[in-house]
């Protein structure tokens, strides 16, 4: 066909072809694909490609720029002509001329993208950019493939870096040891499919697609920030063609979850999101094969969008093969790309970090990153270019310099997620370790950095630090995400204890992770509005249900009846917690559905909703006998007796004050590092332990079933000397955690024999006497 345009226009062959009527009005190229009568751009208009008119009598310049001046915008010219060496492929189909396209009607930017970002006049931060090109992707070049560095080296790079191998493929050489092959866009798939689809896009949100944006850069990004704002921003004023199709439609599905914070969207109709996530999807799997920055963009945020969902494990190994092809594990510090990007890289390669670890522990599946293949260093405030003058006033807007700092302290706690991973949960590891005394063992270290990271958070961060008004929060999002921290790894030991572990350690276990119950339980409770209502990571919604999960498995294992009625009533109130809280909450609501999914089921949770108000009724006349009996005993009724509406503390001389002071007896170290790990105070040159709380007062605190929420009931009491403020400040945040974590770890690995000691009836009546 092409052949027959040529004769009909007289050319000969060889000769440039004449642009068509539609091309010469909008002076673009005009490419006619082999065997074809139509050039492409008038193939994605749908209209006839004429060669009616001839050409324009040349006027002289001054006269020229007259007219150009007074007739439309120019738009930039795209070379739509693939490199030479694919000039005999066929064309890709397109759909463009089988169906019309979603909301023709709706009027939008027909704004062609550039093509060379390096040929753009005036200032752009594109113009040096390595994994943003357009229309090229880039892979990383590693040191056992066919492209030896020992002889890439003699190849003669121009000023840009970069030397030709092929045509359309060239090789760009940022680093003495890193290079990247670069390869042309339209030399896999059709240029005017991918047009048709982000006009798709863009015609669903239209004429809404700059508040959208707006919204996302106030909501999401303070928290998440895996974009560069400027560079979108740049992008998104030329047309929104000039993005690829998956990250278009991901950050407008994103924002759409805050429609309503924008007064002038609030009263409209919400777009179709369903569209916008089917359309991303789609189009992520056509592009994959061609590796940028924006790819793994657009796959961070789908996965933020999917909250933890099925299937949500291969898009994640998707994410992380990409971020490999385009070498984001590697320490990009002396690179010669421009600097906002390789403070792009580093964000992008820890977001993707901590994606792949969370949805390890999340979805139960072997990490895909190594530590050893993971070089990057650490972000520091450097490599996020917005800053608190960058704050949106607008009602509903995060915080910048908390976001960045939240960010920061997620990576830290993915890397501890890594070690429970690597150390506890893989293949080998749950095969071979299996007894308690070896998993205390290696739990241990883990424990301790676990207390390290939440007592170094910075105090924008915690829970009941003071909220700015009409600002949003996602603090809630890192606290939930250490509290299913410590309970995957308490999990782990709860599944070690067997009938033959002795008791004293089974009892210690048992408490430790009921203290952490409690206490995740309490946090849900205590959130607020500002936090709902925030940006939340994509693994919130599992682990929201992983407590849940925790209170089943506690109440499954237990052997008190005394105890097993504590967790069944700590599992039920959760469930209720989760629902009415799920009623404008995804996240919780997904977590209710997980957790139903897990527990409806199994008889053995049936059985005891079914036979609870039998049982209670019973027991009523023995809890009234109780009561008073306490109530004659004293102080010692008070030391024995424990709240089951606010935690669980039964009688247990391991937790004991006045025990201590006997351990101490027999072993220093043990009980130094006891009085330690429980925020008590230090041992004296005598070995003796002098108590800041009484035993009971320690059961009473303990019994208040959280270690985050009350921080003033947790206060040593000290009446005979004032604090400072500060001091006291200091005192207040580091009482209020410290006592959750208890010396378990090193005493279990003793054995038995030495650990704890055997309680005679004599030393148990004297040390209950002291």
């Amino acid at each position: 066909m092409q052949g027959a345009t040529q004769a009909l226009l007289g050319l000969q062959p060889g000769q440039k072809s004449r642009p068509c009527d539609s091309c010469r009005r909008r002076k673009s190229r005009c490419f006619i694909p082999p065997n074809d009568d139509s050039c492409v751009l008038c193939r994605f208009r749908k209209q006839e490609c004429t060669f009616l008119e001839g050409p324009k009598p040349r006027r002289k310049r001054d006269a020229q720029s007259a007219v150009d001046g007074a007739s439309a915008p120019k738009v930039a010219k795209v070379d739509m002509s693939p490199p030479s060496t694919f000039t005999n492929m066929s064309p890709p189909e397109s759909s463009v001329a089988s169906g019309s396209s979603l909301n023709s009607h709706v009027q939008i930017r027909e704004t062609l993208p550039i093509e060379d970002y390096s040929t753009i006049r005036g200032h752009s931060l594109l113009k040096k950019t390595l994994g943003l090109q357009n229309p090229r992707w880039s892979t990383y070049v590693g040191s056992s493939s066919t492209l030896d560095y020992g002889f890439l080296d003699l190849i003669p790079f121009d000023r840009r870096d970069e030397a030709e191998l092929a045509n359309g493929v060239s090789l760009r050489k940022v680093a003495p040891d890193a290079m990247f092959i670069m390869e042309y866009d339209r030399s896999i798939d059709g240029y005017e499919e991918m047009l048709k689809t982000v006009d798709d896009i863009e015609r669903i949100v239209a004429p809404h697609g700059q508040a959208l944006i707006d919204l996302y850069f106030r909501i999401v990004h303070p928290s998440f920030p895996v974009l560069h704002k400027k560079v979108f921003l740049e992008k998104y004023s030329r047309t929104h063609r000039e993005f690829a199709p998956p990250l278009l439609a991901a950050v407008y599905s994103l924002a759409l979850n805050w429609w309503s914070y924008d007064p002038e969207l609030a009263p409209l109709q919400k777009p179709d999101v369903e569209k916008l996530d089917k359309l991303a999807h789609k189009t992520f799997a056509d592009v994959i094969m061609r590796p940028k920055l924006s790819t793994v963009q657009a796959g961070l945020l789908l996965l933020q969008r999917r909250h933890d969902s099925a299937g949500d494990w291969p898009l994640c190994s998707h994410v992380v093969a990409l971020a490999e092809e385009l070498g984001l594990g590697l320490d990009c510090e002396k690179w010669r790309i421009p600097k906002w990007e390789r403070g792009l890289r580093r964000r992008l390669a820890w977001a993707v970090w901590l994606q792949d670890k969370w949805h390890a522990l999340t979805q139960s599946r072997p990490s895909h990153i190594d530590k050893r293949n993971w070089l990057v260093k650490h972000v520091t405030s450097d490599d996020f270019p917005e800053t608190a003058a960058d704050e949106s006033n607008e009602d509903g807007s995060a915080e910048v310099e908390n976001g960045r700092r939240l960010f920061q302290e997620m990576i830290s706690l993915s890397e501890i997620v890594h070690e429970v991973l690597s150390t506890l949960f893989t293949v080998a590891a749950e095969r071979e370790l299996r007894d308690i005394e070896g998993i205390l063992e290696k739990a241990k270290p883990i424990q301790i950095k676990l207390k390290d990271w939440y007592q170094g958070v910075p105090e924008s961060l915690r829970m009941n630090t003071q909220l700015k008004t009409r600002k949003l929060s996602s603090n809630g999002s890192l606290h939930l995400a250490y509290f299913a921290t410590e309970i995957t790894l308490h999990r782990r030991i709860i599944h070690a204890l067997t009938p033959s572990t002795p008791k004293e350690i089974i009892e210690v276990c048992r408490s430790a992770a009921r203290v952490r119950l409690l206490a995740a339980m309490d946090f849900v409770k205590n959130l607020k509005p500002e936090h709902i209502q925030a940006f939340w990571y994509s693994a919130s919604a599992t682990n929201f249900a992983l407590i849940g999960t925790f209170a089943a498995l506690l109440f499954a294992t237990a052997t008190e009846n005394e105890e097993r009625k504590l967790f069944k009533t700590c599992l039920d109130e959760y469930r209720w917690s989760l629902r009415v809280s799920s009623r404008g909450f995804e996240q919780m609501s997904q977590a209710l559905r997980k957790l139903d999914l897990a527990i409806s089921r199994i008889p053995i949770f049936e059985i005891e909703k079914r036979a609870t108000k039998a049982r209670d009724d019973e027991e009523e006349e023995d809890d009234e006998n109780d009561d008073e009996e306490e109530d004659q005993s004293g102080q010692q009724g008070e030391d024995n007796r424990y709240s089951e509406a606010h935690g669980p503390y039964e009688e247990d001389e391991l937790y004991n004050l006045h025990a201590m002071r006997y351990w101490n007896e027999t072993g220093m170290n043990m009980a130094n590092d006891m009085v330690f790990m429980m925020g008590q105070g230090d041992i004296d040159a005598n070995g003796k332990c002098p108590p800041h709380m009484s035993s009971g007062e320690l059961r009473a605190l303990s019994a208040s079933g959280s270690a985050h929420s009350s921080p003033e009931q947790q206060i040593h009491h000290q009446p005979e000397r004032q604090l400072p403020d500060s001091q006291l400040q200091r005192q207040q945040q580091q009482s209020q955690h410290d006592w959750m974590y208890l010396s378990t770890y090193n005493a279990s690995v003793q054995g038995p024999q030495d650990w704890p000691p055997r309680w005679q009836d004599g030393d148990h009546k004297a040390t209950r006497e002291t």
